[in-house]
C-alpha cells in the first residue's frame, strides 16, 4: 500500500502521529532541556519523579503525570516567552525528523491529500514546524494560559489513545466522506490506526 496513487472522488486525509512517527524520538524531554534552565530542571525533576513512579505503577493515568511535568517546568512562564522558545525549537525538530516520514508527507501533498498531525505533545512546538511543511491542521494537547502565563494545566484532554479519534471526529465529523490514512508508532495510536482505512504502524 503506501506509495500507490488512489483514485477516488472522496477527500483523502493523512493523519500522522508526531513523536516517534514523524520524529525519531519523543520531543517533550528534548524540549524541556532546550527551554528550561538547569536549576529548574533539577528542582522540577525532584517534583516530577514521584508522579512518574505512580504512572509506571499504573496508579495514575498518563495525562496526570504529564500535566505534573508541565507544571513543574513551565508553570508561570510568560506565554510570549514560551511561544518564542517553541518557534526556536523548530530547528531542533528538523534534526529529529525521520526522513522516511518526511518523504511520505511530501508524497501525500503531491497527491493533493490533506496532511494533519495528531499528537499528545503540546501544539505550541509542533505548529511552527508544521506550518513550514505546509501542514495547516495540528490536533494536539493545548495548554491553559491565565494572565498571559502558562499554568501547566491542560486546556484540553491529553491527545492520546481514544482522544486522538475524538479530536479527529470533532474536526472532520463526516467520516463517510473521506478516506483516512493513519501513521503511528505506539499504543497511544492504536485507536486511530484501527479507525483508519489505511493504517501504517512503524512503517510508511
Amino acid at each position: 500500500m503506501g506509495g500507490e496513487i488512489q483514485l477516488t472522488d472522496k477527500k483523502v486525509i493523512a493523519a500522522f502521529d508526531f513523536d516517534g512517527t514523524i520524529t525519531t524520538r519523543d520531543t517533550l524531554p528534548v524540549f524541556v532541556w532546550y527551554a528550561t534552565k538547569l536549576w529548574r530542571i533539577l528542582s522540577g525533576t525532584l517534583m516530577v519523579v514521584p508522579f512518574v513512579a505512580l504512572f509506571k505503577l499504573k496508579v495514575i493515568p498518563n495525562y496526570q503525570a504529564k500535566e505534573r511535568l508541565f507544571k513543574a517546568f513551565f508553570a508561570g512562564v510568560k506565554v510570549d516567552k514560551f511561544t518564542a522558545l517553541c518557534t526556536g525549537f523548530k530547528s531542533v525538530i528538523d534534526k529529529l525528523v525521520n526522513p522516511d516520514a518526511l518523504a511520505k508527507i511530501r508524497w501525500h501533498h503531491e497527491q493533493g491529500h490533506e496532511v494533519i498531525i495528531i499528537s499528545a505533545s503540546a501544539e505550541n512546538w509542533i505548529n511552527p514546524w508544521a506550518i513550514e511543511q505546509g501542514i495547516k491542521t495540528v490536533l494536539a494537547t493545548q495548554l491553559q494560559v491565565i494572565d498571559d502565563k502558562i499554568t501547566g494545566v491542560f486546556l484540553t484532554k491529553n491527545c492520546h489513545g481514544p482522544e486522538k479519534v475524538a479530536r479527529l471526529l470533532a474536526a472532520y465529523p463526516d467520516r463517510k466522506n473521506y478516506i483516512l490514512y493513519a501513521y503511528g508508532d505506539s499504543n497511544g495510536d492504536k485507536e486511530l490506526l484501527a479507525f483508519a482505512d489505511h493504517s501504517f504502524y512503524r512503517s510508511y
